[in-house]
């Protein structure tokens, strides 16, 4: 068993231990796009054309609330340059259309069915813009993006997470000293996303899955699907960076589009992400997008609940659980008990320290290998064939420093 000193081993912050917690968040995509058909606005759809009649920010959240997602990530403004906002930066935004007169704000609206409900906001802010003239102007440019991101930073309270996309913006360089000090001032324990000096990183795709291991140590990413490149982050982003994944419900599609329910994934398919995703030790954004009333349609917030409720089903009522620190665990049963699922969850405040394990079953006099493993970090989920037994150990067979574990719990799931 391979031992190395405990101070060696890189460790979360308490924000980054608190967003780990949370394990699932919902993306909602929602703008000029969600009127014109579109994915990527070209910046030229008018503003006039953006007009939610029922919109309902309350039935979002509690949709999202519902099924469990504990942060909601909101598009403030998109590639197109509309903003969700009365910003003060632009006339391309909510004050141009004639949703509520031009006096309504869908951040601000948002931002108060969080904060009722009692869940984390986010927000996302589109470097690239193509709307905005001064873009092509990097140091005018640069002034209207801190401004935005001062406004969205100072009027709407605690923010959770701000999402800077890389998409569009392959090759550009902004002001991320800058922007990352505004960052610093205004929302501290916020969580950065994957550019400037960040506290999360893009697990690398869209189809929100993370590879096995996802160590929370690794140093690069990659900017956006359009390269392979890395971002490249400034001095100071922490050695601990755990993954993110970001997936929409309908398949392909990250705004609503009229007629497209036939891409809404199948509860199985969602399963399926969860594991891969959470149980892989990452944090699932899960997008679901509402429609042009301005509300989420039915069929997607059925599924959702669906998919909250299957997972709590699975996983609220394990058969027996445990905790402790050493090398080998151990689960008592009692008397023989079916089991097909195990949760392992590490104490990372301590740092990630399993490199390999173990998990058992007695079988008679011995023991039967039921599964073997790299990586537990904040949650392992490990799925096999049945197994009648009445006692279970994990033996920890390699680790960085002396193992931790936070929970070890068994399940027989049907």
């Amino acid at each position: 068993m391979k031992r190395m000193p405990k101070d060696n081993l890189p460790k979360p912050t308490k924000n980054q231990l608190a967003w780990q917690d949370m394990e699932m968040g919902m993306f909602i995509h929602f703008g000029l796009n969600t009127f014109n058909d579109r994915e990527w606005g070209d910046g030229t759809d008018s503003p006039s054309t953006f007009n939610p009649t029922e919109l309902d920010a309350r039935q979002w959240i509690c949709i999202a609330k519902q099924a469990g997602f504990k942060y909601v990530v909101l598009t403030a403004k998109h590639h197109d340059g509309f903003c969700l906002w009365p910003t003060e930066t632009t006339d391309y935004s909510v004050k141009s259309s004639p949703w509520k007169n031009g006096k309504g704000d869908v951040v601000g609206e948002c931002a108060q069915a969080c904060r009722e409900e009692g869940i984390g906001f986010g927000v996302y802010l589109s470097p690239w813009d193509r709307h905005e003239p001064t873009y092509n102007n990097k140091e005018l440019y640069d002034d209207f993006y801190c401004r935005q991101l001062t406004e969205l930073l100072t009027w709407y309270g605690p923010l959770v997470e701000i999402w800077f996309d890389g998409a569009g913006s392959e090759g550009r360089e902004y002001d991320w000293e800058r922007i990352m000090a505004l960052v610093d001032k205004y929302q501290p324990d916020a969580m950065v996303f994957n550019m400037g000096r960040p506290t999360i990183r893009w697990v690398g795709n869209e189809d929100g899955v993370a590879p096995y291991p996802c160590w929370n140590t690794v140093r690069s990413a990659r900017y956006s699907m359009f390269t392979n490149d890395s971002v490249k982050w400034l001095p100071g982003t922490p050695e601990w960076l755990p993954a993110e994944c970001d997936v929409p419900i309908r398949k392909g599609q990250w705004f609503w589009h009229p007629n497209s329910e036939h891409n809404l994934r199948s509860l199985d398919e969602l399963m399926d992400i969860y594991y891969r995703s959470v149980g892989h030790g990452a944090t699932l954004l899960l997008n679901v997008a509402p429609d042009n009333r301005g509300l989420i349609p039915e069929a997607d917030a059925k599924r959702v609940l669906e998919f909250g409720n299957e997972i709590r089903r699975r996983f609220q009522n394990p058969i027996a659980k445990t905790a402790g620190e050493g090398y080998e665990i151990h689960i008592n049963i009692g008397h023989p008990t079916c089991i097909n699922h195990a949760i392992i969850m590490e104490d990372i405040a301590h740092g990630e320290r399993v490199l390999k394990y173990r998990l058992e079953a007695k079988q008679g006099n011995g023991w039967v290998t039921i599964v073997e493993g790299s990586a537990i970090g904040h949650k392992k989920i490990d799925r096999f064939a049945d197994v009648c037994t009445d006692h279970v150990k994990l033996t920890v067979l390699e680790a960085a420093a002396h193992p931790i574990i936070r929970e070890f719990s068994i399940y027989c799931v049907k």
